[in-house]
């Protein structure tokens, strides 16, 4: 592979790795914040031990963030120093802000939090971790504001003689169009990655107990983990509609400042009106000149134009195809590369297309979670299904996975640009990814970086993985674990023969057990969740 392709692919790498980490960091630190808030307001101990333990699971994920994060801004210089020859006037304003007004905040008041517990009034203390979270969100959308800029670019003009794009209003950066619809939708899918990752720890520790059968361990479900699932469902029912709703807006803005992402989304090779959104397609989506063959299969009718203009049917519902992005962009910017190449307008078919549907798809296993826990918890219930649990452990993952699809396919459906033109801006400004790379950089040192920051990056997964785990299972003080040997033992003992009633804590058929030795594991971490 050339130095563009080894360029491109250590990009994406390091960038989907590095944000696993940031919906959690950005999504879980209001929480912890709340939960500490309520503890300050109710001087109710629960409140403070759920604080305590999920802030030290933010503080590894922040951690590893942090680490991950650096390096994005070194490969800005290394591997893409024509891209930031060509930005750099424009694209260093947001991220020297993220750096100054936001990164340093959340260090320095990360620090007071985590080293100021009895050393300072608990008001002070409480404003500390408030002010990182909301310093964390900042973060977000000063990042966000700079990527919106390479998305559709405003308040630059272009410099002939120097040949690069100069800012003229920081403001018209900050008030860009494209920001505004894309930061409530990486805020709204942060939540729901916090809110599933709280609600899912604590309905495993909530079975777990409940499954002990002994009285103690069911109030301490009922008193501890019980509100810490009922907040997680709280924030994912909120936060999911509102990644519904931003998303639809976001879609209909991205219709006007990059039709040819949302053709190619739908694998639409010919415009038209009233376009169905397909949910299964067969045929060759790895070649944009093989677009007349694919199939789609399964499809909602008139979904794909009421994503992108709002409209069912009629004209107003027309959505383009590939091939008139194509036409158009081939006759407004060329139609050869600086190579001599011809230029593909047409993004990826098969990673925008597949993308776009996994990032929908996968959130819905944070809405099964949220609508399972909520009725199994109504009422002041709590429960011991097994299934339950595993169905938490499960969702875990998926909004992660459902984030890092989404930013994958705003950044695949992007190209060719790494700047994309601006429909009603400036023709100049804009560049095209195969002339952003570093001209001074061989494939070898690109691909030697690479293969250095994966098993480095792979290592640093173990140990996220390892920790998390860890202090996961180990739960907030009073649990079956902080118990001695003497009374786990029992509780082993009692659930192999069996005892205890019918019905569950509750009373109902909710919380009964599933049978004989329903805690002949409880003291085996994550045992019944595989």
């Amino acid at each position: 592979m050339d130095t563009l392709a080894l360029a491109r692919w250590q990009f994406a790498i390091t960038t989907v790795y590095h944000f696993i980490f940031v919906p959690l960091t950005i999504g879980l630190a209001p929480l912890v914040a709340g939960m500490q808030t309520a503890w300050v307001v109710t001087q109710k101990d629960r409140w403070l031990r759920l604080t305590k333990f999920f802030g030290k699971l933010l503080l590894i994920n922040f951690a590893l963030g942090v680490v991950t994060g650096i390096v994005q801004e070194f490969q800005f210089g290394m591997a893409w120093s024509e891209y930031s020859r060509f930005v750099g006037d424009v694209f260093g304003a947001p991220l020297a802000m993220e750096a100054l007004a936001a990164f340093f905040v959340e260090s320095v008041f990360l620090g007071l939090w985590i080293f100021g517990w009895d050393r300072v009034s608990k008001k002070v203390h409480l404003a500390a971790i408030w002010l990182f979270a909301l310093a964390t969100n900042l973060s977000a959308f000063f990042i966000l504001a700079a990527n919106s800029w390479m998305q559709h670019p405003v308040g630059t003009r272009f410099n002939p003689e120097t040949g690069r794009a100069e800012m003229e209003s920081f403001g018209a950066v900050l008030t860009n169009s494209t920001l505004w619809a894309a930061y409530p939708h990486t805020i709204s899918a942060a939540f729901l990655v916090g809110g599933t990752f709280v609600c899912a720890i604590a309905l495993w520790w909530m079975v777990r107990l409940v499954r002990t059968r002994r009285p103690e361990l069911v109030e301490l479900a009922r008193d501890t983990y019980r509100p810490a699932v009922t907040l997680g469902v709280v924030v994912m029912l909120v936060s999911g509609a509102g990644v519904a709703i931003s998303g639809d807006l976001q879609g209909k803005l991205m219709y006007e400042q990059q039709p040819g992402k949302m053709s190619a989304a739908e694998a639409l090779c010919e415009g038209e009106e009233g376009a169905a959104f397909s949910i299964l397609t067969i045929g060759d989506l790895s070649d944009p000149d093989s677009c007349e063959d694919v199939r789609h299969l399964l499809t909602v009718p008139g979904l794909a134009s009421y994503l992108g203009t709002g409209h069912f049917s009629g004209e107003e519902s027309y959505l383009p195809g590939t091939e008139d992005v194509q036409r158009e962009y081939t006759e407004r910017y060329g139609d050869t590369t600086a190579s001599g190449d011809p230029v593909q307008y047409t993004p990826p078919l098969a990673i925008s297309y597949w993308s776009f549907r996994l990032m929908i798809g996968l959130a819905g296993f944070s809405a099964a979670l949220a609508v399972a826990a909520w009725w199994y918890t109504r009422s002041g219930r709590v429960t011991d299904k097994r299934w339950l649990a595993r169905l938490g452990i499960l969702a875990v993952p998926m909004p992660f996975l459902a984030s890092s699809f989404g930013w994958i396919f705003t950044e695949v459906g992007r190209q060719p640009w790494v700047v994309a033109p601006n429909p009603t801006g400036i023709d100049q400004i804009r560049l095209l990814t195969e002339r952003g790379v570093s001209t001074a950089v061989s494939p070898g040192v690109v691909l030697g970086s690479m293969v250095v920051f994966t098993l480095l990056y792979g290592a640093l997964g173990v140990v996220w993985v390892r920790l998390m785990h860890r202090y996961a299972v180990e739960g907030v003080p009073g649990t079956v674990r902080d118990e001695s040997p003497e009374a786990r033992a029992a509780a082993r003992d009692g659930g192999r023969r069996g005892d205890g009633p019918d019905d569950g804590p509750d009373g109902g058929p909710d919380g009964g057990p599933d049978g004989p030795g329903a805690d002949a594991d409880a003291d085996r971490p994550l045992s019944f969740a595989y």
